[in-house]
């Protein structure tokens, strides 16, 4: 669907000067008459995107590690409407392909006042690639039947969703496919090693083999490109139980390629995936943001980015650490993910996953605390009915050591009432791709 076959891309041809979307476009927030769209590109490009009727917006790339990523503001979009648009990399069309089988890529606003439109949330997690890439012969995951129900019915209002919630593992860095195995066993029969898990990626530029493999797959790249995205992570976008414990941080220290994994796991994730999870006017007041968008290469910024926000003695975390936390109002609802979380049992506390998010409920008697609990959440009121705290922690306990586990989702209304969907395992204990998967809709005031 437009640009290189993933095939095409892993062998990361150069010779072509002409810009192409190699992932994307990938829309990501929309609020009120604004909207953003991520993409990918070969080349450096200015890229810009049309709404028909009204909106609009373009921003030049920015490039790290070799690679050019741009997220574009739309602006003036009208409301209440379904927008087809389309992507332009330097004035040329990109998006949608002249011969593409799917329908146009909308951009679907909400009404000024929506308070009494429905809310409609798809959520899942732990998604392997694609159903091609996975380790084993799997039938097609829960995003895969959601995109092609959708493309059965994309203008049904029953069957389309307000936003995607992909609540982590987006990518598994420690379980690669075969062809993500092949490429690292070429790249580091070159001269690029790193001491590490030969079948694991380490740096980067292996994590962004990843992010293409998983997000050009043609049916989800439709999906992604109609139906907006927010995002969080959790443990396999950098490794299985990742920050368990004090412990565990220390014996990973130790290994002479753990500080350009974490480093190379977080930039990505903040380029592929938090990028997109902020507002327009939070993107310009983010820390990182205006300065990568403007370097002539971001390589050196990112790095020490991805360095800095896992060490929790650095300058900057001690003063004020980095906040992947977002939040979003649609309707009567609020999505909140939180992070930073720590568990308060008398006056033992137990050990900050440093820079992995989490967001935070009761869970019974006990609680867990947030840096920025208040400041996100705010009080239920004005006109606010429901609170979702997505990819929830649970405590547990490893070791002898706290451990934070995968928990609940919870939805809690004005009313004091409280809904969890529980994150578990299927019960013969084998892995499934994107099996961690649900859906929430609020009903219209009466």
């Amino acid at each position: 669907m437009g640009g290189p076959s993933p095939q095409e891309a892993l062998h990361a041809p150069d010779d072509d000067v002409t810009a192409q979307l190699l992932i994307g476009p990938v829309l990501r927030r929309i609020t009120s008459d604004r909207a953003t769209i991520w993409v990918e590109t070969s080349e450096p490009a200015s890229v810009r995107v049309e709404a028909e009727g009204g909106g609009s917006g373009s921003a030049r790339t920015f490039g790290a590690y070799g690679h050019h990523y741009a997220i574009v503001v739309v602006e003036g979009l009208r409301l209440d409407t379904a927008s087809p648009y389309r992507v332009l990399l330097d004035d040329r069309p990109a998006w949608p392909p002249a011969d593409s089988p799917y329908p146009p890529s909308v951009i679907r606003t909400r009404a000024a006042d929506d308070r009494d439109q429905p809310v409609r949330l798809v959520f899942g997690s732990c998604r392997e690639a694609t159903p091609q890439a996975a380790r084993k012969r799997l039938p097609p995951d829960a995003l895969d039947a959601y995109a092609r129900r959708l493309l059965a019915g994309p203008d049904n209002p029953d069957l389309r969703a307000d936003t995607i919630l992909l609540l982590g593992d987006q990518v598994y860095a420690d379980k690669t496919s075969a062809r993500v195995r092949r490429f690292l066993r070429r790249r580091r029969a070159a001269g690029h090693h790193h001491h590490g898990p030969s079948d694991q990626v380490i740096s980067f530029e292996e994590y962004t083999k990843l992010y293409l493999e998983s997000w050009s797959d043609p049916e989800l790249r439709w999906l992604f490109a109609t139906v907006p995205t927010l995002m969080i992570f959790d443990d396999h976008e950098i490794i299985d139980d990742w920050n368990t414990s004090a412990s565990w941080r220390a014996d990973m220290s130790r290994q002479p390629w753990w500080h350009d994994r974490i480093a190379g796991g977080l930039a990505s994730y903040w380029v592929y995936q938090h990028l997109g999870n902020l507002s327009p006017d939070e993107l310009a007041a983010d820390p990182l943001y205006p300065k990568v968008s403007v370097a002539e290469d971001a390589t050196g910024l990112l790095r020490e980015f991805g360095r800095r926000v896992d060490d929790p003695d650095s300058a900057d975390n001690a003063v004020k650490p980095y906040q992947w936390s977002f939040a979003l109002d649609i309707g009567r609802t609020r999505i909140v993910t939180l992070e930073r979380a720590r568990k308060e049992r008398g006056r033992r506390a137990a050990v900050h996953r440093v820079g992995r998010p989490r967001a935070a409920c009761q869970l019974g008697r006990r609680h867990v605390v947030t840096v920025d609990m208040e400041d996100r959440v705010g009080q239920l009121g004005h006109g606010l009915e429901t609170i979702l705290t997505g990819a929830t922690a649970r405590p547990g306990r490893r070791h002898g050591e706290p451990r934070w586990m995968p928990g609940r989702w919870c939805a809690t209304s004005a009313s004091s009432s409280r809904t969890c969907w529980t994150r578990s395992r299927p019960s013969n204990g084998t892995r499934r791709r994107c099996a961690r998967a649900g859906a929430y809709a609020t009903s219209p005031r009466i």
